[in-house]
Order: structure tokens, then C-alpha cells, then sequence
């Protein structure tokens, strides 16, 4: 039999970040806490719980907790149909959900699609960031319920669905443009402009200079990883960058930036991935995500 006491304290401890905060969360010891996890961890001959500060999840932990998820939806689903089966001495659980997305969703339109499901539910979320092309590799670990990925091909146990394309303009300030490309942007050129990078993830310069200038090119870097850091900088003259069109339309349109080489953006396409198992119940935050996407991304790829 599952032993969904421990089961809870793990989750609990990964939630809040240590045995204390848990136990006050599940109104028990400490001592009580420690010693389910340590009973379940021996029995199961895994580590769950990373110890320190704060308490992780190991891989192991991560699939733990997400069953933990499912089980609080499927718990949400029948007390709402038999609310007699509630304990009024237990703790109130609220499911928190786990969804990854890109930074620049995050920057764009993705805070909108959560607010509007924090309004209608008791879900709490907890929101990871990573760059897009990597996000589905979280779903194949089993640390999120759902994901915003570039990837098109259906994670496994996952359900698909497009939301559209995220478009990007390489941009930089007329002052940087008049310092590095007095001449013009020539592949030349841009090997010695400093860009602006998320982090080691990050390939949308290379993508779009590939795309430009049919050719791979070396080029100096900053590293920034902000999505708001990326135009900020750009404005200032730091480097040149792939800014998202919803943050620097104002500034095109003004003059304080201007794109590299005129009309070429950077179209990337995006997924909504969820769990299948999970899907049925998580409709309305399908909903919202895609009816949200879809009103602010492209519906359509720039030609190559």
C-alpha cells in the first residue's frame, strides 16, 4: 500500500523547503516528518529529499511529488461531489501545479494566462523558467505537469497543442548601430558587435545571424539573463539582441531602436504540452494559455 502520509510530507518539504515548515504546514513534528521520509526512503532504497538549504527533490522526489499533484486533483474532484468525506481537523491541500515555460512567455504573455487562472481556481502555481527548446525535458522528468516548448513532436504521456509563434527582431540602439556598423551590418561587422545572451542555452542571436548571413558566426557576447535586462540594455547601448516584438514595438516605432537588417525577424514557434493524465482536469488552464497565446502571438512563420 502507498503510504500517502509520507508521501505528503515529502511534497510538503519540497514545497516549502524544510522538515520545520512542513510539519507546521501538515500540523505534525518535525520528528514526525523526518521520520516518514526517512521510513519511506528506506523502504523505497531511494533518496527523495535532497537535505539542505532549502530541501530539494531528487529525480525520484520530482516524480513523487508530480503523482502528488495528480492525486490533489483527483482529491479536488471528488470532495467537490461528496464534501461530507472532508475532515474539518485536517490541514486544508491545495494542489500546486508545476508548469514550465520560456523567459520570454514569462516577459510577454504567460503572467496574463496565470493570472487569469489564479482568479478561477484554488490551484497554486509554481512557475520554472528555462530556454524553450529545453522546457519539454523538465515534462520527460516528470518535474512539471505542463510545459510552453518549442518542441512540436509530443512529449510522451503529453498532449499537444500550438499556440503560435513567438516573433523576434534583432535590434540595437541607433547609437550602437552608428559605433559598431558605420558601414553597414555585414557579417564582418557582426563578428566584432557585442550581442546580448540569456545564457549558455541561448541560440536565438546565432539562429537569426545563421538565418541573415547563411553562414555560423563568432561573436563577441554579454551575458544578461533577464528578458527585460535584453531591452533595457539594447536601449542603453550595451549590444545587440533578439528582442521580443511585444516589448520593443514601442521603441521601434519611436526610433530608440532599429533593427540590424530590416525585415528579417525570428519566428519561433510555440507548444502547450500537458501531462496526459492530467489534461482532462487542467482543461480550463489549457484553455486560458492557448486563448491567451493566441490573441498575442503570431499566427504565422516569417519566410526563411
Amino acid at each position: 500500500m502507498i503510504d500517502y502520509a509520507a508521501l505528503r510530507a515529502v511534497a510538503a518539504i519540497v514545497q516549502t523547503g524544510s522538515f520545520e515548515k512542513a510539519a507546521r504546514r501538515l500540523r505534525v513534528t518535525p520528528s514526525a516528518i523526518s521520520q516518514r521520509v526517512k521510513q519511506l526512503e528506506e523502504r523505497l532504497g531511494v533518496v527523495l529529499v535532497a537535505r539542505g538549504s532549502p530541501c530539494t527533490a531528487t529525480e525520484k522526489g520530482e516524480w513523487l511529488c508530480r503523482h502528488m499533484e495528480t492525486v490533489g486533483l483527483l482529491e479536488g474532484e471528488l470532495l467537490a461531489q461528496l464534501p461530507a468525506l472532508v475532515d474539518a481537523d485536517e490541514p486544508e491541500q491545495r494542489v500546486t501545479l508545476h508548469i514550465a515555460t520560456n523567459a520570454d512567455s514569462l516577459g510577454t504573455w504567460f503572467v496574463a494566462a496565470m493570472a487569469n487562472v489564479a482568479k478561477r481556481s484554488q490551484y497554486l502555481l509554481n512557475i520554472a523558467v528555462d530556454d524553450q527548446d529545453h522546457t519539454a525535458e523538465w515534462l520527460r522528468r516528470g518535474r512539471v505537469v505542463a510545459a510552453v516548448t518549442s518542441l512540436e513532436k509530443p512529449v510522451r504521456g503529453c498532449r499537444r497543442t500550438p499556440l503560435g509563434t513567438l516573433r523576434y527582431h534583432a535590434t540595437a540602439s541607433p547609437e550602437f548601430m552608428a559605433r559598431h556598423f558605420p558601414e553597414g551590418v555585414t557579417a564582418h561587422a557582426i563578428a566584432k558587435a557585442p550581442a546580448l545572451t540569456f545564457n549558455q542555452k541561448d541560440g536565438l542571436q546565432s539562429q537569426w545571424a545563421r538565418r541573415t548571413f547563411g553562414d555560423e558566426l563568432v561573436y563577441p557576447t554579454h551575458w544578461l539573463p533577464s528578458t527585460q535586462g535584453f531591452v533595457d540594455a539594447s536601449l542603453a547601448g550595451m549590444g545587440w539582441s533578439l528582442n521580443p516584438i511585444q516589448l520593443v514595438r514601442p521603441h521601434l516605432l519611436s526610433g530608440r531602436l532599429v533593427e540590424l537588417v530590416p525585415d528579417t525577424p525570428l519566428d519561433i514557434p510555440l507548444y502547450w504540452q500537458i501531462n496526459r493524465l492530467a489534461a482532462d482536469r487542467l482543461a480550463d488552464l489549457t484553455h486560458e494559455i492557448v486563448a491567451t497565446a493566441r490573441s498575442q502571438l503570431s499566427d504565422r512563420a516569417a519566410s526563411p
